[in-house]
């Protein structure tokens, strides 16, 4: 591919440009392909302050990851970086359009690779952009995945590519633990669903499903917590012989579904938008149709406006679950969808609330001003706003009740209380209330 020289003098929103150069590093034995792929990614939030760039290598084996190969999972590796302006991917070329099974070599030295190819950075970006900058930066990408099979490829017809993989993982104790995950194309440095499993047999080529009652999702356990907030209603309302109803907004591989049923005894009905994910769901992790699990196909936010669909339910719920991704990064959250912001939706969500009920939602916000406008918006709505800082820099989980929440001291030993700070630990006593 022919590129101007002077393509890069100036940084263009949005702008994605991959092209191959001959390797000038095969001596070092580090990338072992004779063509070096280079991707580069402008933000898609210019910035008034001076230009930054950084350039990240892509880790050995995993070139053909969505995460590395694709726009979006450039996107949101970038967005990880707010300050940046631009990020520049390095790696070998892909031998392959989807990803493959990967097996991690260690820890790698890339200090001498990233020296060596710092004069071509320079020459290509620095006396360009600007001319301002002395030398690039090199981000380093890690995670606890050593190595991952995967298992199968399918499409959606809502939510495209599909991806299942088996992965082993490093603890940060030292330990290892095996999980399946399952991740969409169109968002792919998030994990959808992951579930615990362990190998039937050493050579890591078959698994099954440990059922052990944990949430292993960053974000799942503290949106359970959530649930204390209207902890002695629900309590009450078990030990009055009811069931709670939850509405679970995205179904995914069905870890949250389960659990709720299983550990809490909740009535459901999870709303998932392509029934390809549902067969997933069934086939590789173990969600089942049940007396306590019911599910729909069908778009989320048109379906609780159109409250008619809910009729098994009655159309109310103690608690609506809501955890759907915005299918694009780009427009300031990984998740919810914006569209589930707006006043029209969250009225008609607060409608299908019991009285003592709540919505308990995960966002991911790309910054701080767009999570603030999720904060508005239900705050606008909802009678009572808490929040959930999970912890890992990217998941929050917002609270909001339909009515003002009498909190009263509970004279005997709530069983579902208990059971909720056994489960999610520590998040149970992390709530803040927020402010209007």
């Amino acid at each position: 591919m022919w590129l101007d020289p002077t393509a890069f003098k100036t940084i263009v929103p949005s702008r994605y440009i991959t092209f191959t150069i001959p390797n000038p590093l095969l001596h070092l034995h580090y990338f072992n392909s004779p063509q070096l792929r280079i991707a580069i990614l402008d933000s898609p939030h210019p910035s008034d302050q001076p230009t930054q760039i950084a350039a990240m290598l892509v880790p050995i084996n995993r070139e053909s990851d969505w995460n590395f190969s694709t726009q979006q999972g450039h996107l949101q590796l970038l967005l990880n970086f707010p300050h940046l302006s631009r990020l520049i991917l390095i790696g070998n070329t892909p031998n392959s359009e989807h990803p493959t099974s990967y097996n991690s070599n260690g820890v790698v030295d890339s200090s001498v690779v990233e020296e060596n190819l710092m004069p071509f950075l320079i020459e290509a970006f620095c006396r360009t952009v600007g001319g301002a900058l002395t030398e690039i930066p090199f981000l380093v990408y890690e995670d606890e995945v050593v190595r991952s099979v995967v298992l199968d490829r399918c499409v959606g017809p809502f939510v495209g590519e599909i991806l299942i993989e088996d992965v082993e993982l490093e603890m940060e104790n030292g330990g290892k633990e095996f999980r399946r995950r399952l991740r969409f194309k169109r968002m792919p440095n998030l994990v959808q669903t992951q579930i615990k499993m362990r190998p039937k047999k050493v050579d890591f080529l078959e698994f099954e499903i440990v059922d052990d009652g944990v949430l292993v999702h960053p974000y799942l356990n503290p949106m359970v917590a959530g649930l204390s907030v209207i902890g002695p209603y629900l309590d009450a309302q078990i030990g009055n012989g009811v069931k709670p109803k939850a509405l679970c907004l995205g179904v995914g591989g069905g870890a949250l579904v389960g659990f709720l049923s299983s550990q809490l005894g909740f009535q459901i009905l999870g709303i998932e938008a392509d029934n390809v994910v549902l067969q997933v769901a069934r086939k590789y992790f173990g969600l089942e149709n049940s007396k306590s699990i019911h599910l729909r196909v069908g778009d989320a936010l048109e379906m609780i406006q159109n409250s008619e669909h809910l009729d098994d339910f009655d159309g109310k719920f103690d608690v609506i679950m809501v955890d759907l991704d915005s299918s694009d990064a780009s427009i300031g959250m990984s998740a919810p969808p914006i569209q589930f912001v707006e006043k029209s939706v969250l009225l008609a969500t607060r409608k299908l609330l019991e009285k003592n009920g709540v919505v308990i939602i995960n966002v991911i916000p790309s910054d701080q001003s767009s999570y603030k406008l999720v904060i508005t918006e239900f705050q606008q709505v909802f009678a009572e706003l808490y929040e959930i800082d999970v912890g890992n820099g990217e998941n929050f989980v917002l609270i909001a009740s339909a009515s003002e929440i009498e909190h009263v001291e509970c004279h005997h030993q709530s069983k579902f209380l208990n059971k909720l700070k056994q489960v999610s630990g520590s998040y149970v006593d992390s709530i803040q209330k927020l402010d209007s």
